[in-house]
């Protein structure tokens, strides 16, 4: 199949990614189920974590692709549960900013833990090189959409 035309491509790797994701989802779903933490509401928690300051309401919505208010529902369970904290800007009370509290800042890194040692599990059973050409790939990949995004 090393001359598969970009839709063959496409069938194989839809065949192929749920066997991926699965496994992806075995690991970190553990932790998520005991911290009683949603996917969606993880994902913020990541955006939060990662960007390691405030950031506001609007931007995560857009950054999710969900409605403002739906972000509103997910963050108002964050903050209830203790692992975000939510402030208004003191230059426009109208912005609303969410910050990840260490609680919040543990739940991810135990998952991003448990995440990096299936990687190494499920990569230790490829090459090294096979791994290289795997990450030039992907590191190609985000550069294309990144610059899509600006």
């Amino acid at each position: 199949m090393s001359r598969a035309t970009l839709s063959e491509f496409a069938d194989k790797v839809t065949e192929i990614m749920p066997v991926i994701a699965r496994e992806f989802m075995k690991e970190g779903t553990g932790e998520l189920r005991k911290a009683r933490v949603t996917l969606p509401q993880f994902v913020v928690l990541n955006i939060l974590e990662t960007h390691r300051r405030p950031s506001r309401m609007t931007d995560l919505a857009h950054f999710m692709n969900v409605t403002t208010a739906a972000m509103t529902g997910i963050i108002e369970r964050l903050v209830r549960d203790g692992y975000a904290a939510r402030s208004s800007d003191p230059k426009d009370r109208r912005t609303i900013n969410v910050n990840i509290t260490p609680k919040g800042a543990r739940v991810v890194k135990k998952v991003t833990d448990k995440r990096k040692k299936m990687i190494a599990r499920i990569f230790g059973m490829i090459t090294k090189a096979e791994r290289d050409t795997y990450l030039k790939i992907l590191t190609h990949l985000r550069e294309h959409l990144t610059a899509q995004e600006r």
